[in-house]
């Protein structure tokens, strides 16, 4: 594969391998946007179909995108938090029973949780790191497969961490809850649309995701999966279109109990969304377009260099078999200074991440190794 920075409108001597913050737009995505925008110039040329169509066409692409076998379990949400507080309502805790999280999770995996614990009465059981760098990635998978036990009711983490990249594994960690009866709960937003993901192997209980950052749509968009368990659960909101019989405007007044197939009812309201809603499926269209597993190998191979020489300088980042390619952490040894490093960034028009102690590096296929020698000359 090679470079695609053409498709995107990214300043020329700009170095953005900050991916993981927000993505750059698509020129065709912001096309789309404009021409959305325009639309509704004239409401006579948006009929009752429109609100409907592109509805379940992002679902198909979405579900496309994560190997799911049924459109209809994917719902269209604002947010990851809108997602996940979808999830906490419906499941049922009691006093005692835990959910376990990671160390440092992103807040919005976090604190419907903690709320839902406060109701229920259940314990966090939050998982941290080992505190050493040697074999990091294995230890902490192995820590989090031992804790997970009869009193775990929740297993709600990421696909891969969101601060440094390091990779969970799903499969192990799946087999695990299904054995003590636990609800696996992924957030995919560092992960969905960069990282390969299979409902159909990894069998999650939901899927979360934002768009605005590897899925690169429009911000204040993102799709979630549902698995049939949810099917009798209860939304957050109660619009109409979720309901069965929607598409019929003339009978809208006759109030129906029932909602739309499987995961529909967790929409939010107005999903049918004429602006972001093509944005996002011109974005996935992309991605699916180029494959996914396509774009993880070109980060791999444009930043396998730049690695190795920030671990000969001293730099820890966590072995390949433990992280993803399209975001990693950089960890300092003691005589590098991070503020030093954030004033050569920001001279050599490098933008990347500080999350915690680590140097979020984030990069996609508008990069290239260039980009990665000239970030590695600052730490020289």
């Amino acid at each position: 594969m090679q470079h695609q920075k053409h498709l995107f409108s990214l300043p020329e001597n700009a170095t953005y391998i900050n991916g993981a913050y927000m993505s750059p737009q698509l020129k065709s995505v912001a096309q789309v946007g404009l021409e959305s925008i325009v639309r509704k110039n004239n409401p006579m040329a948006i009929s009752q179909d429109d609100f409907f169509t592109d509805r379940v066409l992002i679902k198909q692409r979405f579900a496309q995108l994560i190997d799911a076998p049924d459109y209809q379990n994917c719902a269209i949400i604002p947010s990851v938090s809108y997602g996940i507080a979808t999830v906490a309502k419906n499941i049922a805790l009691q006093q005692g029973d835990e959910i376990l999280l990671v160390d440092e999770q992103f807040p919005s995996n976090v604190y419907a949780w903690r709320e839902k614990a406060n109701i229920t009465g259940a314990i966090i059981n939050v998982i941290a790191p080992p505190t050493t760098f040697e074999n990091r990635g294995q230890r902490w998978n192995k820590s989090i497969l031992e804790a997970i036990n009869p009193k775990t009711k929740v297993v709600a983490i990421g696909h891969i961490h969101w601060a440094d990249g390091t990779l969970f594994d799903l499969i192990e960690i799946r087999k695990r809850a299904h054995q003590v009866g636990a609800k696996l709960i992924i957030d995919g937003t560092q992960s969905i649309g960069a990282l390969p993901f299979s409902v159909k192997e990894i069998q999650p209980d939901a899927l979360i995701t934002g768009g605005y950052k590897w899925l690169l749509g429009p911000y204040s968009i993102g799709m979630a999966y549902y698995a049939d368990t949810f099917n009798d659960g209860q939304p957050l909101e109660y619009n109409w279109i979720n309901r069965k019989n929607s598409e019929d405007f003339s009978q809208l007044v006759n109030y129906q109990d029932e909602y739309q197939p499987k995961a529909d009812r967790f929409s939010v309201g107005e999903s049918s969304n004429f602006i972001l809603v093509p944005m996002q499926i011109k974005a996935i269209e992309q991605l699916l377009d180029w494959g996914v597993q396509n774009i993880q190998d070109y980060c791999h191979t444009i930043s396998a260099t730049a690695i190795q020489q920030l671990r000969d300088l001293g730099c820890f980042i966590e072995d390949e078999a433990y992280r993803s390619k399209h975001l990693f952490g950089v960890y300092l040894p003691d005589h590098m200074d991070m503020e030093v490093l954030k004033v050569r960034f920001r001279e050599s028009d490098i933008s990347v991440g500080i999350r915690g102690e680590a140097i979020r590096v984030a990069p996609h296929v508008y990069n290239t190794a260039e980009d990665f020698e000239k970030f590695v000359a600052c730490f020289k």
